[in-house]
């Protein structure tokens, strides 16, 4: 039968900004055979799928999918599945929340503002240190090559994806840099990571922080806004003390350097982190895989 279909730009407030999101309502009763197949066809970063929740908490069911595989959790996705179901009229917040329930768990999304201004965050799962690297390590030498490195020690967080993180000196620095492919995918392979997030503090008026995160396996590319990358980021800079601001929020550009603007927004309150942002629909309609 049809389904209700919608792509989304998320963490942009105008199409084309931030990250494309597909999100197909109503997928109870698709097998996971059937949604991978969807996944692969739409070739965006993710495809999510929502189902009736099991469990009375939740406002509603989700299903995470890269073109190769399924994903536990990813924050564009989740923050686009909750945009969706809002507009689709599927669940109401309660109390300013909604509570999505996935391989992660249950998680909730804060909602606040409406229309065109409304926001959702996502609580993203508690991200710790798995390592701190040394100085000069071999592992991050090729990819961090000719980068001006900042204040900070490169770090391996997992926040249900793992992510190297690594600071550079200044933002000029990292809008301007070139990643070396094949360094990046050695490194993500060699420590079962993503790869290669950076970042660079900032002195515009609307964020605090520049970020690029380099995806090095199971595919190469740069992604446009990331909001689990930029998750453990804000886990990684409270760990040091290092958060940008004095208040626990701060807004972060990501995407520039691959055609998009987007701006996600982090907030970091009783050791836990909310990673989101405004959300844009661009396609309304219906999917009929048969």
């Amino acid at each position: 039968m049809p389904r209700r279909y919608l792509q989304c730009d998320v963490f942009a407030d105008r199409p084309g900004a931030g990250n494309p999101l597909a999100v197909v309502l109503d997928a109870d009763g698709l097998d996971d055979a059937t949604m991978q197949d969807i996944a692969r066809w739409t070739r965006l970063p993710e495809t999510t799928f929502v189902f009736p929740p099991a469990s009375p908490e939740a406002s509603y069911g989700i299903r995470i999918f890269s073109p190769r595989r399924e994903v536990p959790f990813a924050g564009h996705p989740s923050v686009g599945t909750a945009h969706a179901v809002l507009e689709a009229g599927l669940a109401i917040p309660r109390d300013g929340f909604l509570v999505q329930e996935g391989k992660a768990g249950l998680l909730p999304l804060r909602v606040s503002g409406a229309g065109r201004e409304r926001t959702i965050a996502v609580r993203t799962p508690k991200a710790r240190v798995l390592e701190i690297a040394s100085p000069g390590d071999a592992r991050l030498r090729d990819a961090l090559a000719g980068l001006p490195l900042g204040v900070l020690p490169q770090a391996l967080m997992d926040g249900g994806r793992r992510w190297w993180l690594a600071e550079l000196a200044d933002e000029a620095s990292l809008r301007s840099a070139t990643p070396d492919w094949d360094a990046v995918e050695r490194l993500a392979n060699a420590t079962d990571s993503m790869g290669l997030c950076v970042f660079a503090r900032s002195d515009d008026p609307v964020y605090y922080l520049a970020v690029r995160a380099w995806v090095g396996a199971p595919a190469r590319f740069e992604d446009a806004a990331s909001g689990a990358a930029n998750a453990t980021l804000a886990a990684w800079l409270a760990d040091r003390d290092a958060l940008p601001g004095d208040s626990g929020f701060y807004r972060i550009s990501q995407g520039r350097e691959v055609g998009h603007d987007a701006i996600i927004e982090l907030t970091v309150a009783d050791g836990d982190v909310w990673s989101g942002g405004r959300v844009c629909s661009v396609v309304r309609g219906e999917i009929d895989w048969r």
